[in-house]
């Protein structure tokens, strides 16, 4: 690992691993219309000023790590690489699951089923390995510093997304919060 972070253009940069998040919003425009209907941050949402600009910021990060993997080199053929590519195969599996299980949930109905059932936010915690998996695989201090500072906006958004779902669906995801942790582990 280098303290000058590094820029290079190629075909085996990180890009190859996070193009997974624009593959997967194809994904989703193909699918039944009802998919569409149900996912994102919902337009009722009521946000603070703060909310707005924690908001904000996740975006910036999320384009910035885009861009930044499109000049960051993997070190393939290293066991940086090789951590990276395990890591990336669980945030892969995690999100391709997490998609399925929004597709197959009732409209109207907070999502609960398939992988939502070990972890409410399994969406952000497939990023959060997916970045992770970069960092890893890039041995890149830089991209390590983007993940770290994401799980920070993604936390905020998480707590966001529940007092939102709190109140829209009430008991059913008080219930579902006490027997459900945020990511995974302790409820």
């Amino acid at each position: 690992m280098s303290l000058t972070p590094a820029f290079e253009l190629g075909l085996c940069n990180g890009w190859l691993f996070m193009i997974v998040f624009p593959l997967q919003w194809l994904a989703v425009l193909v699918l039944p219309g009802r998919f569409v209907a149900r996912t994102g941050h919902p337009a009722e949402l009521r946000q603070s000023r703060g909310a707005r600009i924690m908001s904000w910021l996740t975006q910036f990060f999320w384009i910035g790590a885009t861009l930044y993997s499109i000049v960051l080199p993997l070190r393939a053929g290293t066991p940086w690489f090789a951590g990276g590519l395990t890591i990336f195969g669980g945030g892969l599996a995690l999100l391709i699951s997490a998609t399925i299980s929004v597709a197959r949930a009732e409209a109207g109905e907070p999502f609960t089923g398939g992988i939502y059932r070990f972890s409410r936010h399994p969406m952000y915690l497939s990023m959060i390995l997916v970045y992770s998996a970069v960092s890893v695989a890039a041995a890149s201090w830089l991209f390590t510093l983007i993940t770290l500072i994401t799980i920070f906006l993604q936390r905020f958004q998480a707590i966001q997304e529940e007092g939102y779902c709190l109140e829209k669906f009430g008991k059913a995801y008080r219930q579902y919060m006490a027997r459900t942790p945020r990511w995974i582990g302790v409820p």
